[in-house]
């Protein structure tokens, strides 16, 4: 299945399924966190038969407004690690990010005054759809509702202010994520390519598969220090081909039209304003 939230054009917002280019509203939910909150929410989604609108009737927004949790894993294609002049880890690099960083698929993103080093990470993102605290390798798919796509935009300037990144990631309104969750029975992560565009040039291209620490293993890994919950999001990492590591730097401004695509998801496109 293919999931959503969208505002309809009576101007209120709902969880949706995707058939074609036609939503179905799931009523009784507001948002695709609170539909994932419910245990039953794959049965729900699949049964319902509410109204429907052509996809180009609505508004895509970021596909979970309000985890509990935005947890993000870093160094993880290793194209990246390499050219970042890294060693490849053993253990996942973590860091953190808020509901207030999210925004919608196609909103824009504004430039900041205080630092103009905003960079591009396109990323693959899981959305958790049971609660998983402790839970194996082996059983962290179970655990998965299916998977997105982020832009994890970063301003590098204050990122790397200090050794630690958080400041330079949690910028409000920054987080492009959408524009719908598939579930893992529809994508398929060995053959998925990650693309990154700015402004129609490809600036990153990479097979989702060379990803360091899978989706499940990053699960399990999070879920061994504190439970996951419904609706909670992972960004996965972002591949080679980022702005900070070309020669010379290159960084986004006003004008800059940003898009990340994976194969079997779809596209966040992001106007720099």
């Amino acid at each position: 299945m293919r999931l959503a939230t969208v505002r309809t054009p009576e101007g209120t917002t709902h969880a949706a399924r995707l058939d074609g280019e036609e939503y179905t509203v799931l009523p009784g939910h507001a948002d695709l966190g609170s539909l994932l909150a419910d245990e039953e929410w794959r049965r729900i989604a699949k049964d319902a038969e509410g109204p429907r609108h052509h996809r180009s009737g609505v508004e895509e927004r970021t596909v979970v407004p309000r985890p509990s949790k935005v947890l993000c894993a870093g160094l993880n294609y290793t194209s990246h690690i390499r050219e970042m002049g890294r060693e490849l880890p053993a253990h996942p690099t973590l860091f953190a990010k808020f509901a207030d960083t999210l925004t919608g698929p196609y909103d824009a993103v504004e430039a900041v005054a205080e630092d103009p080093e905003m960079d591009w990470e396109g990323e693959l993102a899981l959305v958790v759809g049971r609660t998983a605290h402790r839970v194996s390798e082996e059983e962290a798919g179970a655990h998965i509702a299916g998977y997105t796509v982020a832009n994890d935009i970063s301003m590098r300037g204050w990122q790397y202010r200090t050794t630690e990144w958080l400041q330079g990631k949690i910028w409000a309104r920054s987080t492009p994520v959408g524009p719908v969750l598939v579930t893992p029975d529809e994508f398929d992560a060995d053959t998925a390519v990650l693309r990154t565009t700015l402004n129609g040039e490809v600036v990153q291209e990479h097979a989702v598969a060379d990803l360091l620490f899978s989706p499940a293993h990053l699960l399990a890994y999070v879920s061994t220090m504190v439970p996951l919950h419904p609706g909670d999001l992972i960004l996965t990492g972002t591949p080679g081909g980022v702005g900070r590591a070309r020669t010379p730097q290159r960084y986004l401004g006003p004008g800059d039209l940003v898009a990340v695509s994976v194969d079997g998801i779809g596209t966040v496109s992001t106007p720099i304003v």
